[in-house]
């Protein structure tokens, strides 16, 4: 047990304290006035270069006024820079080449008189050129990215769907299970986002850790039938309506483009499902792959992770009640 505790706390230590973070690196370029622009963007302390700190290319007729300001919050450098920007920007080149590797970062451009638009940078492409008119299809692909990859990087999103499949087992139970909290969370993701109902961000990221330590509570109780073993799937839409304000809350962050709401509602939550079910499947084949090679690892492998996933959100769940 002690063995089992200490490999827990190694792999709880390398997990990231902020669990929810949808974008490593964010830009924002908004206009002010004519010709008048403010850029601001957070880059991680960790990110990129380590702690050099970052400045995003803007277009080539605009040019920065002053030097840009730079503070450290929360592990993450925040700048902020004022910007002229000669005639219109649309057609014009915003780049981040520092990008390596796998990172990525959301790009928001916001003129006054067109609908703003969102772009996502890489290390394969780092640069986007500003449209006039962003099309559906772009903020449809994009949007359905970031859905996708806020499953598959939002920790505590990602741990809870985990244990749910360790949780359940069974094939169609699992089914039911990820289609009760696949409803539920969309249902207040679109009510939530769409300003029908909404709850603090502060309490709702506490209780999402509180259910993934229920879920590993539950999954350490074999000796008897629970409630939610019989019914997981009554308990998979609970839980599931409060991880959609956490989507809501994720979403709100980087913002929705005006004149596609829908579209990029739609491919967002879309996202979320492609990552859910890329989970699932990952669960399901893994586990069945140490029942049919390793069947005696199978035991201390689902303790070890019951207690790697349990230690994990309890340290998030108090971490998020007091901070």
């Amino acid at each position: 047990m002690r063995a089992l505790l200490a490999l827990a706390l190694a792999f709880f230590a390398a997990f990231p304290a902020m669990a929810d973070e949808i974008r490593p690196f964010s830009i924002e370029f908004a206009e002010q006035e004519k010709g008048v622009w403010a850029l601001n963007w957070k880059q991680p302390v960790s990110a990129l270069n380590g702690t050099e700190i970052i400045l995003p290319r803007i277009p080539e007729n605009c040019s920065l006024q002053g030097e840009p300001v730079v503070r450290t919050v929360n592990l993450a450098f925040i700048g902020h820079a004022d910007v002229a920007c000669d005639g219109d920007i649309a057609g014009q080149t915003f780049a981040l080449p520092q990008l390596l590797g796998g990172a990525d970062a959301l790009l928001r451009v916001l003129p006054l008189d067109a609908p703003a638009q969102t772009h996502r940078l890489t290390a394969s492409e780092p640069s986007v050129t500003i449209s006039a008119q962003p099309g559906a299809w772009q903020v449809f692909t994009t949007y359905l990215v970031i859905g996708a990859e806020h499953i598959l990087f939002g920790w505590d999103h990602l741990l809870f769907v985990i244990a749910l499949v360790l949780l359940v087992q069974k094939g169609w139970a699992v089914v039911k299970a990820a289609t009760a909290f696949t409803v539920a969370h969309s249902i207040t993701l679109v009510a939530s986002t769409l300003g029908y109902a909404g709850l603090p961000q502060g309490p709702v990221e506490a209780l999402i850790a509180l259910s993934i330590v229920f879920l590993a509570v539950e999954l350490t109780t074999t000796d008897r039938e629970t409630w939610t073993r019989r019914w997981p799937w009554i308990v998979a839409f609970g839980f599931g309506l409060l991880h959609g304000f956490g989507f809501a809350g994720a979403l709100r962050e980087i913002g929705l483009p005006e004149g596609e709401v829908p579209a990029a509602l739609l491919a967002f939550n879309l996202g979320v499902e492609a990552g859910q079910l890329m989970v699932v499947a990952a669960v399901l084949l893994l586990r069945s792959a140490i029942q049919r090679l390793v069947p005696k690892a199978e035991a201390p492998a689902l303790k070890f992770t019951t207690y790697a996933i349990g230690i994990t959100a309890a340290y998030w769940l108090v971490d998020r009640v007091i901070s």
